[in-house]
């Protein structure tokens, strides 16, 4: 029974990575993780050289360093480029990768061609309202002002797109564009019935570019075809429609009941032999950064890191909150582990094995200790491998949601150490550090019993 659980855990796992699919949107959200990370620290510098940041370490409060905000617009400037484009990058990225899964690498104009069919689902049309004495200013007089100028206009602006369609907001879109766009036009290359053949003659790059013509023409129809269906004749946005088939599971995904199943599921992985955030990160990057990025949007307005009560819009769990309390030191809070084999083990190979894990853990790399102890399938050490992150994101959660430990707002790099990476991932908050270093206490007295109990296994043997 145990050995077919095992193999059939494992066939999952196994068919999960090599999903050209599943694989695509992995490869595609870690090829931009730099890009959005930067732009997170953009995000916090902004405060970090503002003087109107209240509550923040701010540099321009100190005196004579007030010069320091006139740079914020490097900042604000770089966080548009790298955070309103993320739907954008994600789909170009995910196409790309998707394509060589598929058998059908070095095609260029494959994710240009997804981005193409991407653009073509949005709405170029941006409408909002406007008082009618600024809409009479900015025209010029061309239009005259009616009222007392305190009404609201409604306008529509042309050849324009929402910032939602191109950042977070458009995730689950980008993500479904970059796939099946990319899946109809390789499908059309590789029939051999569209090529246009040219002579020898011309330059290969040229040629290239015309063999791939009728299946990018029929590709980007299909898909403007698409939105033409669902906005003229439906009244629908493509986007929000995606967003809300989508809105139930995110709630899911985002939720404490939900995340806690996930990180189960990890680590039940793990105790496999398998890299299990690895394994499940196709599915769970795409809601934990949609979180994160809505997170950062409201904490660019606000300021304030508090929960509130939910009052501010702010989502608990995100993808920085899961650096923060599920993985700090590595899956299974096993820093916890280290410390506690340092404080009570009598194991000599016990010891060994945690101060050469020591360095790693510190950086949030732990697969030493997972299998130098080992960690992978250990029944006893198993137990507390699976409650440390459960103790650790529960801790976390409670905190937060009483107000206690700020949002996690910054994605930090996530081999940042501990109580380092909890007080940049808030916003420069104190109480971020702390309440992760509280997080890891929990995991060195969720360790400690079992440690105690493997010296008494040793003495046994």
């Amino acid at each position: 029974m145990k050995d077919s659980f095992m193999n059939g855990l494992l066939t999952v796992a196994g068919k999960m990575q090599s999903n050209p699919v599943l694989s695509a949107i992995k490869d595609g959200f870690i090829d931009i993780m730099p890009v959005t990370i930067m732009g997170s620290f953009c995000t916090l510098f902004q405060f970090i050289i503002s003087t109107h940041a209240e509550g923040y370490i701010s540099l321009a409060n100190v005196p004579g360093m007030a010069w320091l905000e006139v740079l914020t617009p490097i900042w604000s400037t770089a966080n548009y480029g790298c955070m309103n484009f993320m739907a954008v990058m994600v789909c170009f990225m995910v196409s790309m990768h998707f394509c060589e899964n598929i058998g059908h690498p070095g095609d260029k104009t494959a994710p240009a061609v997804a981005l193409a069919c991407f653009v073509t689902l949005m709405d170029t049309t941006a409408t909002g309202t406007m008082k009618s004495a600024a809409l009479a200013e900015i025209s010029n007089g061309a239009l005259a002002l009616n009222g007392t100028g305190e009404e609201d206009v409604a306008i529509a602006i042309g050849s324009a797109v929402a910032s939602t369609y191109t950042k977070a907001d458009g995730l689950f879109t980008a993500l479904i564009v970059g796939i099946l766009a990319t899946l109809l036009y390789v499908k059309l290359v590789t029939s051999g019935k569209l090529t246009i053949k040219l002579p020898d003659s011309v330059p290969p790059n040229v040629s290239q570019s015309f063999a791939v013509l009728f299946p990018t023409v029929i590709t980007v129809f299909v898909f403007a075809v698409v939105g033409f269906i669902f906005s003229q004749l439906f009244g629908l946005n493509f986007f929000a429609l995606i967003s809300a088939i989508m809105a139930p599971v995110q709630a899911i995904m985002t939720g404490l009941p939900g995340y806690l199943l996930v990180v189960l599921i990890m680590m039940l992985l793990w105790w496999f032999g398998i890299h299990g955030p690895n394994v499940m990160s196709a599915i769970t990057t795409p809601f934990m950064n949609t979180a994160w990025a809505a997170n950062q949007a409201i904490f660019e307005q606000i300021g304030d890191t508090a929960y509130k009560g939910g009052s501010t819009g702010y989502q608990i769990i995100s993808a920085p909150f899961g650096n923060v309390f599920f993985s700090h030191t590595g899956s299974g809070i096993t820093g916890g582990l280290i410390i506690s084999i340092l404080l009570f083990s009598k194991r000599d190979d016990f010891k060994a094995i945690a101060k050469l894990a020591i360095p790693c853990g510190i950086f949030n790399i732990n697969e030493p200790i997972i299998f130098g102890i080992p960690m992978v399938m250990n029944p006893l050490l198993g137990i507390p491998f699976f409650l440390a992150p459960v103790a650790s994101v529960v801790v976390g959660y409670i905190l937060t949601r009483i107000g206690l430990c700020p949002i996690m707002v910054i994605n930090a790099p996530w081999t940042t150490p501990t109580g380092i990476l909890g007080f940049l991932a808030s916003g420069a908050k104190l109480m971020g550090g702390l309440t992760q270093l509280l997080a890891f206490a929990t995991s060195i007295l969720i360790y400690a019993p079992f440690v105690i109990m493997a010296n008494a296994q040793t003495a046994e043997a």
